[in-house]
């Protein structure tokens, strides 16, 4: 388990956990807002079978106390930097801070790893919301690109 010590808004510890037999089924269920489907998988279930098939990526189910609430993965880039990617925070559980508690849990876990790695995300230039939540946890753009979407980099 990872616990960065970050609450929601309600109070409720967010920590990140493997994805195992017990909790796999509700990570796949995770669903975003129907807006927001045009930037994120409509579902949790397409971001496992990316880390379960391509080698790159590790999901981890979000828990809001002992309630899975969302996904994330990561994964580590070919020059050693470090990347949060996949994040959903269920369409019932947004707007409490746990999109927020989930970054800046798993942000400060990868940057903690052996040489301080640079951590990386990337969003569609679209995605305002994502611009502002990542911006105000200290991601700035890099002004590389990632197919369409901006990179970004925590600038400590």
């Amino acid at each position: 388990m990872i616990d960065g010590g970050h609450l929601d808004r309600v109070g409720r510890p967010v920590t990140l956990r493997p994805v195992d037999d017990d909790n796999w089924r509700a990570v796949a269920d995770v669903a975003p807002r129907d807006d927001q489907r045009r930037f994120v998988a409509a579902l949790g279930a397409r971001y496992l079978l990316l880390s379960m098939r391509s080698g790159v990526w590790t999901s981890l189910a979000v828990y809001a106390d002992e309630t899975v609430v969302g996904h994330v993965m990561w994964g580590v880039d070919d020059d050693g930097s470090h990347w949060i990617g996949g994040m959903l925070i269920d369409a019932a559980e947004q707007g409490r801070g746990v999109g927020r508690a989930t970054v800046q849990t798993l942000a400060t876990w990868l940057g903690a790893k052996d040489g301080n790695p640079p951590v990386r995300l990337s969003y569609h230039p679209d995605n305002t919301h994502a611009a502002t939540l990542y911006g105000s946890l200290g991601f700035q753009p890099t002004g590389a690109m990632d197919d369409d979407e901006l990179i970004a980099e925590l600038l400590l």
